[in-house]
């Protein structure tokens, strides 16, 4: 089982490339919804901004489950990645941090514009030091060409990946697709859906 499930989060690396790409408005759509219902091969998904959207996945598709974890969770040299606010000394005031497996190190490793809140960035880098304080704990990280503090506050969703299961994907689920691309009939195509397990939002 283990080696099935290390083989599994493996290929995360390659389809979660895209999640270092911007979702181009004519080729691909970036998808945080709920599944209001599922109809044959079909989840039908509400978006965020209210749309109803028909989402299908590729053959071999990979389905990720969102759960919860913590700061003590998180070690120096782990790999994570964070959604954060650009604050005025330069550091990033994380609305979410998420811990990559190992076999996902390197996943859109870098430092650049998001889109989950105004003017947010997404940082995915190695940690290099935890260090606590008044407002919260920082994380100091480092990715191929830079480095940057990470403030977690008590307000911080930390989360990671596990392996998640098609069953899972029920109405009332809340979805995440980084790149679901646009059908001639006005579907959407994706090779991977990220859903919250327990009800939990992805929430980055």
């Amino acid at each position: 089982m283990y080696g099935i499930v290390q083989r599994t989060l493996a290929a995360f690396s390659f389809v979660l490339i895209c999640i270092a790409l911007p979702a181009s408005a004519q080729e691909t759509v970036r998808i945080r919804g709920t599944i209001e219902r599922v109809e044959g091969p079909v989840y039908v998904v509400k978006n965020r901004d209210g749309a109803e959207l028909k989402l299908t996945v590729t053959d071999n598709p990979l389905f990720v489950a969102i759960v919860k974890s913590t700061m003590a969770d998180i070690k120096p040299g782990m790999f994570v990645g964070s959604t954060g606010v650009t604050q005025p000394d330069g550091s990033q005031k994380a609305i979410e941090v998420h811990i990559f497996p190992e076999s996902m190190r390197g996943t859109g490793e870098g430092h650049y514009d998001w889109d989950l809140k105004p003017n947010t960035k997404m940082t995915n880098a190695n940690v290099e030091q935890t260090v606590a304080g008044v407002e919260g704990q920082t994380l100091s990280v480092k990715y191929k060409d830079g480095r940057k503090k990470l403030l977690v506050t008590p307000e911080t969703a930390v989360v990671t990946y596990v392996v998640g299961n098609k069953d899972d994907l029920k109405p009332g689920t809340k979805v995440f697709v980084a790149a679901a691309k646009k059908q001639p009939d006005g579907s959407l195509q994706t090779p991977r859906i990220t859903y919250g397990k327990d009800g939990l939002t992805p929430p980055m």
